[in-house]
Order: C-alpha cells, then sequence, then structure tokens
C-alpha cells in the first residue's frame, strides 16, 4: 500500500481511525486494494462501503475496444501510467466487465479539455500521469496526486464513498481556476453503439442531475445520479459531441419547470466551473436505477461532508473486517485481510433507500423487509463466497441474497433464477443454476428470513426450465448432448450438483417425493462420465461420446466451460465417494489427482483462453472447477496429501502485491478460497453443512459469529517447515475425521491443529472419517 503526502488537512481522517480502532492490531490498516489490480487479478483500489452501490475508483483507460479489455475489466490496471477519470461503478475481479458510470475528472487552469487523449501523448487531453508513490488505497478511500503536464496537472485528488454515495474531494493549484469535467460518453468496455441514450439537468439550485441507458453485457441497463458540490457553480456547458438522429425509446423521467439548463444526447458531457476556488471541491454523487428523483433522494439520506462519510464507512469496515481476528505473520495477515475485504464487496446493494429497485423486467419494484442485491457472479461465487457469507456477515445480508434471488425469479420474463445478473440486469454468462445452492446453503444452515416455500418453487422453476442451457434433453436423457448444446459435459455435471441441493432442501422441508425426484437427477454426472477412459465428457443425441477426444483441450464453447477434462472430471461434490470407486478405488484416485498437479505443460499454449491462469499441471487455481481439487486426497483417506497441495497453492497464487492474485478475483470466489483455507476448512459440497479440513495458514484465527458466539482457530507449531497436521483437537476432544460441522461452528469453540514436519499418515483415514458423499450418507 502506497502512501500519498499530502497536507496535514488531508490525512486528518487517518489519524482519527487510528485512534478509533482500539487495541490491537487494526485489520483495517492490514488491507491492501491494490492486491489484484496487476497481473490477473481484475480488481480496482477505489473507495467503497461493505456490498456498496456506489465503486468510485479510477480508470487508467476507458476507451478500449472490447477486444482488447480484458485487462482492463475493473478499470484500472496497475501498470497503467495515466488516469483518465475517477468514475462511480466497477466489477472487483471479473473476467468481463461493463460499468466505468458517470466519469468525473477535474481539471485546473483556463482551458477545459473534451477528450481524454492518447495514453502515449502527454497533454493530448484531459487524462493525467500519476505515480504509484503518490497513492494511497485503504478501504473506504483513495487518495492520487494527479502530475504531468495534462489539464488535471498538480490536482490533489481524494475518493470516498457511503452505501448510495461516492463523494470527491480536489485540491487544486493555488490560483488556478478549478474545472470537472462529466463524460457521460465512456464505459468500461466499448462496445458498438453502447451509450443508447442520455441526459443531464441542471436545477435551480445547482444540482446536476442525469441518466444513461446502455446497451452492454447487460442491454437496456439504466443508472440515474444526482450530483451535488460545496461551492457553487460559476459557469456551465452541457455538450452533445454526437448530436445524431435522436432516440426514439427511452427518454428519461419528467424534469419538471426547475431547470437552468438540460440536455438528451447519445454523446454528452457537463463542463463545470467554478472559478478560483480557497478551499478543496467537494462532489457529491449519488446513485439510483430508479429515477433522478431517486437519486436525489439517496444523495439525501447520506448526509455529511467527505470527512463524515469517510469515517462512517471505514467504521463500517472496521466493523466487517473484526468479524475475523487474525494472528499470523505480516505477509499472510495482509493477504487473509485483503481476501476478506474483498469477499465483502459483492453482492452489491442495488436498492434505493426507500426499498425501491429495477428489476430484470426493467420496471420498478418495493422491496418489503429487505434490501434488494445484485452483482451474483454464481457460476463463480456459489463455491466458497457465499458460503463464507453465511459466517462473517449478520444473518439480514443472507436474508437479503435469497430474498433478491427469488424476487428476480418472480419478474424475470423467463421465470427463472438469477444466472450472472447486475443492476437488476441478466447478462446469461456462463452455466448452471447456481442460485439454487445459495439459496439452498442458507436454508440448510437455518438461514431464515425469507419464504421458504417460495424460493424452493422458483429452485424446481429454474431447474425444470426446459429451454435454458439443453436442460430440456438433461431432463428427459440424463445428459446434456453436445450436438445440441455447448459446453455439454460441464453443463451435466453442474445441473447434477445443483439438483443434489434441491433435493436436500426439499427433504429438509417435508417434500419427500420432490426430493426423490431431484436426487435422482443428482447421479446424472455419472451419465456423461466414461468409466473406459475415467474422464467426463461430452455425449451425442446418439449417445455415443464425441471423439476426438484430448483431455487438455480448452476451447469456449467445445464440451467443457472454462476448463477442460481434467478440471471437470472431479465435479462431484454431493458424491466424490461414488466418483472414486468409479474411478477404481482410493489408490487409482489419489494417483491421478497426482498426475493433474504433476502434468508437464510444456507443450502446451492456452494462450488463447483469457481465463487459465495459475496453472499447478492441469491443476488451474485462477478459474473456479479448480477450487475443491486439492480437498480431494482427503475423500480418498490422504489428508496429508491435501495439506501438501494446499501448501504449493498458497504459496504460489497469493502474495501481498499487485499482481498477487494469480486470476480473476470473481466477485470474491479466489479471496474467500484464500479465507477459508488459511482458517484450515473449506465447503467443498455446499449444501452438505460440512466443510473439509485442510490445514491453517495462521498462528491463530478467531470468528467472531453474528450471534455473539466465537469460535476459534489455534495452530501450535506452524511453521514453513510444520505444513502438516499432527492431530486435531475440537473443544479439547480429539477429532478423528477429516470434516467440521456447521452447526459446530456456530456453537462455538476451539479447533486446535498440532502442525509437524511429517505426514500424520494415520489421522482422518477411516472411511467413518471422510466427508459427507451422498451414496455413502446413510451408511
Amino acid at each position: 500500500m502506497r502512501r500519498l503526502i499530502l497536507p496535514a488537512l488531508l490525512l486528518s481522517t487517518s489519524a482519527a481511525a487510528q485512534t478509533a480502532a482500539g487495541p490491537g492490531p487494526d485489520p483495517v490498516a492490514a488491507v491492501d486494494p491494490m492486491i489484484g489490480t496487476g497481473g490477473e487479478g481484475h480488481t480496482f483500489p477505489g473507495a467503497t462501503a461493505p456490498f456498496g452501490m456506489v465503486q468510485l475508483s479510477p480508470d487508467t483507460d476507458a476507451t478500449c475496444e472490447i477486444r482488447k479489455c480484458y485487462g482492463h475489466a475493473a478499470g484500472y490496471r496497475y501498470e497503467d501510467p495515466t488516469i483518465q477519470g475517477f468514475s462511480h461503478t466497477h466489477f472487483s475481479g471479473a473476467g468481463h466487465s461493463d460499468l466505468g458510470d458517470i466519469l468525473v475528472m477535474p481539471q485546473a487552469g483556463d482551458a477545459v479539455k473534451l477528450d481524454p487523449g492518447d495514453p502515449a501523448q502527454a497533454g493530448s487531453g484531459y487524462r493525467a500521469r500519476f505515480d504509484h508513490a503518490s497513492e494511497t488505497a485503504r478501504p473506504g478511500y483513495y487518495a492520487v496526486r494527479l502530475m504531468g503536464t495534462g489539464a488535471g496537472s498538480g490536482i490533489a485528488a481524494e475518493l470516498t464513498a457511503g452505501m448510495r454515495v461516492g463523494v470527491h474531494r480536489y485540491r487544486f493549484p493555488a490560483g488556478q481556476a478549478a474545472h470537472l469535467l462529466l463524460d457521460l460518453r465512456t464505459s468500461l468496455y466499448d462496445y458498438p453503439g453502447k451509450i443508447l441514450w442520455s441526459g443531464l439537468h441542471v436545477r435551480a439550485d445547482g444540482t446536476l442531475t442525469g441518466f444513461r441507458e446502455t446497451r452492454g453485457w447487460a442491454a437496456g441497463r439504466k443508472l440515474f445520479f444526482a450530483m451535488r458540490f460545496s461551492a457553487p457553480l460559476a459557469g456551465h456547458a452541457l455538450i452533445d459531441r454526437d448530436p445524431s438522429i435522436p432516440y426514439k425509446g427511452f427518454q428519461g423521467p419528467g424534469r419538471g419547470t426547475d431547470a437552468r439548463a438540460e440536455k438528451l444526447g447519445k454523446a454528452l458531457e457537463a463542463r463545470l466551473d467554478f472559478g478560483v476556488l480557497d478551499a478543496p471541491l467537494e462532489v457529491k454523487v449519488a446513485l439510483s436505477g430508479v429515477d433522478e428523483n431517486a437519486a436525489l433522494a439517496n444523495l439525501d439520506a447520506e448526509p455529511g461532508t467527505f470527512d463524515a462519510i469517510h469515517a462512517r464507512t471505514e467504521a463500517a469496515w472496521r466493523q466487517a473486517l473484526s468479524a475475523v481476528e487474525i494472528d499470523a505473520p505480516e505477509p499472510m495477515r495482509r493477504n487473509v485481510y485483503t481476501a476478506l475485504y474483498h469477499a465483502l464487496l459483492a453482492p452489491s446493494v442495488w436498492g434505493d433507500a426507500d426499498g425501491r429497485y429495477r428489476g430484470p423486467d426493467d420496471q420498478v419494484h418495493q422491496a418489503q423487509g429487505f434490501t434488494f442485491r445484485s452483482t451474483f457472479s454464481l457460476w463463480d461465487t456459489f463455491r466458497a463466497e457465499h458460503p463464507l457469507l453465511t459466517l462473517v456477515q449478520p444473518p439480514q445480508v443472507t436474508a437479503d441474497v435469497v430474498n433478491s434471488l427469488v424476487a428476480s425469479q418472480q419478474h424475470s420474463p423467463d421465470g427463472i433464477l438469477p444466472v450472472w445478473q447486475f443492476a437488476g440486469r441478466e447478462t446469461w454468462t456462463m452455466i448452471g443454476y447456481h442460485a439454487v445452492p445459495v439459496i439452498a446453503d442458507a436454508y440448510l444452515k437455518g438461514m431464515r428470513g425469507f419464504d421458504a416455500e417460495a424460493a424452493l418453487a422458483a429452485m424446481v422453476a429454474s431447474a425444470d426450465h426446459a429451454a435454458y442451457g439443453g436442460l430440456g434433453d438433461y431432463i428427459a436423457r440424463g445428459y446434456v448432448p453436445i450436438d445440441k448444446e455447448p459446453e455439454a459435459a460441464s453443463k451435466t455435471a453442474e445441473y447434477a450438483f445443483d439438483d443434489w441441493t434441491i433435493a436436500r432442501m426439499a427433504r429438509a422441508m417435508g417434500h419427500r417425493e420432490l426430493a426423490e425426484r431431484f436426487e435422482r437427477r443428482a447421479g446424472n454426472w455419472r451419465n456423461s462420465f466414461d468409466t473406459r477412459t475415467g474422464w467426463l465428457r461430452a455425449r451425442l443425441s446418439s449417445g455415443a461420446f464425441r471423439t476426438p477426444f484430448d483431455p487438455t483441450a480448452i476451447n469456449y464453447g467445445s464440451d467443457y466451460t472454462e476448463g477442460n477434462a481434467w478440471q471437470y472430471s472431479w465435479f462431484v461434490p454431493q458424491d466424490q465417494a461414488a466418483l472414486f470407486r468409479v474411478l477404481g478405488g482410493d489408490a487409482k484416485a489419489i494417483a491421478k489427482l497426482d498426475a493433474m498437479f504433476d502434468y508437464d505443460n510444456a507443450k502446451l499454449d492456452y494462450s488463447h483462453a483469457e481465463d487459465i491462469a495459475g496453472l499447478i499441471g492441469q491443476y488451474i487455481h485462477g478459474n473456479e472447477p479448480s477450487h475443491h481439487v486439492a480437498y480431494l486426497y482427503t475423500y480418498a483417506g490422504a489428508p496429508w496429501r491435501t495439506q501438501e497441495r494446499l501448501a504449493q497453492i498458497v504459496q504460489s497464487q497469493y502474495k501481498p502485491s499487485p499482481d498477487g492474485l494469480a486470476g480473476n478475483d470473481d466477485l470474491g470466489q479466489m479471496s474467500a478460497w484464500l479465507v477459508f483455507t488459511a482458517l484450515g476448512f473449506y465447503p467443498v459440497a455446499p449444501g452438505s453443512n460440512e466443510y473439509v479440513i485442510g490445514r491453517p495458514f495462521v498462528n491463530r484465527a478467531v470468528l467472531n459469529l453474528p450471534d455473539g458466539k466465537r469460535f476459534a482457530v489455534v495452530a501450535e507449531g506452524l511453521s514453513d517447515a510444520n505444513r502438516y497436521v499432527g492431530s486435531v483437537m475440537l473443544n479439547g476432544a480429539p477429532l478423528d475425521r477429516t470434516f467440521i460441522r456447521d452447526g459446530e461452528i456456530r456453537a462455538g469453540g476451539e479447533l486446535r491443529f498440532t502442525m509437524q514436519a511429517s505426514p500424520n499418515r494415520a489421522w482422518g483415514t477411516a472411511r467413518s472419517a471422510r466427508p459427507y458423499s451422498m451414496s455413502t450418507a446413510s451408511e
């Protein structure tokens, strides 16, 4: 984390925060938002509140063509030398992008530049050079000094954010006129014709409101904003840079009669002039998905200056991060706390302060008793991100998630749960119906605050929606045929897991016949598993496996989703014991796991596949299908091998630096994996109410559970040399099994590991000691 050298006035909030932190290490100070901003992490360093609607962050390149934007999915890339401006919406760690809404850039002097210019040519536009030595990034706060010969040269910029507001603070060079440029043309991933329509409205009191409708990753997305300033406008200009034929669709809300100026168009900018200022300029911006008046109401709902909002947000982060107390060497402590921070950015709030939100049907709805949330990267986050939230956040957060998912299904024109949703809009990205395990896992853990019958109905409606992703054939045949649907092998396996979670919830609710139907479907993975070769493979409608077949081949739209047979042949979280029997027993399963990690990739080229990063042989930690695989040795009676592989993964895939994430964080999944793994256990099969024990990577950690109970993890003798688990104690009694139940954690207590330098080949090897598998659960 870099520190910005600024006058004492600008650093006053930092000093106050340290005073408020109280005794002991401050978890806020342990977080480094720069981790993941380089390499393939795709995180952003800017200011946001926990699950905040606003992610106010610098964009280093918001003009790249869509096919060249992968590295800029979060707007900011550590390697870039210039900042184009500060926009209000960003994804954290996505492999695809959109957003970058409402870009603001300060300028000083007489001339105001209207275009960003060439990043390779200093002073050619409003973008400005910067130096990482002048940056500060911490939860809820970002600062940088703009430099070079551009219009922003010499301006000190600070950003903070509340739940639905972002606040800028700019200190302009003495004696120079202050200006802001608001550019509604720019967007992350420059989809052709993305800006469908936009509007700007200067109200009588000087408040600027506006909107834009975009056609990008999510079609027809509407966003509204309201912007106020700490100094009066001395002048302004609303400019249409492309006065083409007016758009005939959405025109924006009625504005009333208080307009000083307004403009509608497809390429709008606002030049805002403030003259020479004798104090920093504060700019407060609120967002809404409903309309401009709702954005104004959100603005009023979070009163206060930059310092006041920053203090509230930093306190919120301190409370959220204090859910886990971590004692570890500084690099690991920084890694884990930053991972926890990243895991608390999404699913972000999308509902307004009054409870209204715009849903997937593009209509405005009123939430009753919950806050509507969106940004659901469910193919990624069902694995560990959502299970983590059930432990480190109040139950209302999970209830909000479930209620939002069910409301989305009820409002959806297609009648299914979200697949990959943001701003209330569906993108149809990735596969599966993975809202289902999120809901089931929450219910089975005792989470309430939602209509369980309505939730189950939404789950079944999604699983039976024949038009989605080959489900009609899956229901009829028991597998998805590759000649009718791409990525068929992956879809078959993932649908089967989702079906198992429906069965689990249905049985817990007393719906026996429904449970039996989906228990049968949970075994459909077998229909795509080639027992002769030992691989999960795609089958044709004829029943034959598709040929030619190469288990190392990765091609989008082929047999697998962002992976190959090496990763997907292990995806049976609901019944790993049955999979190992199909493979020929424990010894053969272990040998195949070893072959995966030890595979020589020297002759393979995956450069065409953007998301394939963090390779250890054919294990791909930078992408989610591999995330449970290291824990599978435990299901074969060799937990010490899991311990070895976890050490290999953690040491090679995470570090406290900008390139410290081996792959896209994917809205917190990579980070949640590290949090769980550092604690010593992981939810291999969400919905089982079990966590598979691995090995800890911290000396001591305490989960401060939402109901006030505390669950401690202690690692006696932990060191680089002592990487193996010698023994485990739960609440003072020996624990011989290799899993811990969710209820045991929630009851509070202590999980104590004794670490040693050599493997304990006796602990956890008995079949009765192994984690849940569907086929052996009743034995």
